[in-house]
């Protein structure tokens, strides 16, 4: 459980988040979450057209979810991959941006990471989220090259030390 604080002069809409492992059922609001997103539209939305977010792979992968525990709102999720360890997806709803939803997902990753052993976690990320990623430590390392038709732009390639 955290706190999410203020975020862009904006008041708080959730003030109790609590993070959890994600189930099945949870597998209709991530794939809305992912599908809906601000951050994929424009030249991005062929990127996330059409996503699904299955129970399979909630059932198969680390995938964590950011809930409001007034509401019972998904607010964002994330998955960890352990072999080879790398951050898969990283949601947060266009309403929660810049309330620290992300922030406390990274914290919580990083603490799933550690307690996996893993000493670092690649992340392929979507070009406009790279500053975020960089802002809580994960560090460049190259340039993912784009890959037509499922990728059709170059991302960057980043390393989040876990230590």
């Amino acid at each position: 459980m955290g706190s999410v604080r203020e975020g862009r002069g904006r008041a708080p809409q959730h003030a109790d988040v609590m993070v959890r492992r994600a189930a099945a059922g949870d597998a209709r609001r991530l794939t809305r979450l992912v599908r809906t997103s601000g951050a994929y539209g424009g030249p991005y939305a062929s990127m996330v057209e059409g996503y699904r977010v299955g129970p399979d792979y909630i059932e198969t992968h680390r995938v964590f979810v950011a809930e409001d525990t007034a509401t019972g709102r998904t607010l964002g999720f994330y998955a960890l991959l352990l072999d080879p360890p790398e951050l898969d997806l990283m949601f947060v709803a266009d309403s929660a941006q810049g309330l620290g939803v992300g922030r406390l997902l990274a914290t919580h990753l990083r603490e799933e990471a550690r307690s996996a052993g893993l000493t670092g976690v690649r992340i392929v990320s979507h070009p406009p989220a790279e500053g975020f990623y960089r802002s809580i430590g994960a560090e460049p390392v190259g340039t993912v090259r784009a890959d037509p038709p499922a990728v059709l732009w170059d991302r960057p390639e980043l390393l989040l030390r876990i230590g």
